[in-house]
């Protein structure tokens, strides 16, 4: 993912958009796109600032509030594949996820499943 631009630059074009030249005009004479030069005006006019919006931050889970409904289920049937759990989280509580989703949080719940010799699941390590 890209960066954003410097403050400086866009205080530049922000500058040089309001001495009357267009956001076309700006985006050529200092070599940016023309989105870079609608979007700044954007948020020059909406904050009144050209410091960039923040980028990231955290994503609340949707599995969180069914923590204890997963693990119940998981430690009543040890054996459950991802599909099947996933299944019985949408009957159950209405939330729909994929199989893989719940294979990252159960890792992160401290579960993990090893395969003995016989290329067997084992129980919880």
């Amino acid at each position: 993912m890209p960066h954003p631009l410097s403050n400086d630059l866009r205080e530049r074009v922000v500058a040089f958009i309001e001495a009357g030249h267009s956001r076309h005009e700006a985006a050529a004479h200092f070599d940016t796109s023309v989105s870079f030069a609608v979007n700044l005006m954007k948020l020059w006019q909406e904050t009144g600032s050209v410091e960039p919006r923040p980028r990231g931050g955290f994503r609340h889970g949707k599995l969180k509030p069914q923590h204890d409904f997963i693990l119940k289920t998981v430690t009543a049937r040890s054996d459950i594949t991802m599909p099947e759990l996933a299944l019985a989280l949408k009957t159950a509580k209405s939330v729909e996820v994929t199989p893989s989703a719940l294979s990252k949080f159960l890792i992160s719940c401290g579960f993990s499943f090893k395969k003995n010799a016989q290329s067997k699941r084992t129980r919880q390590a």
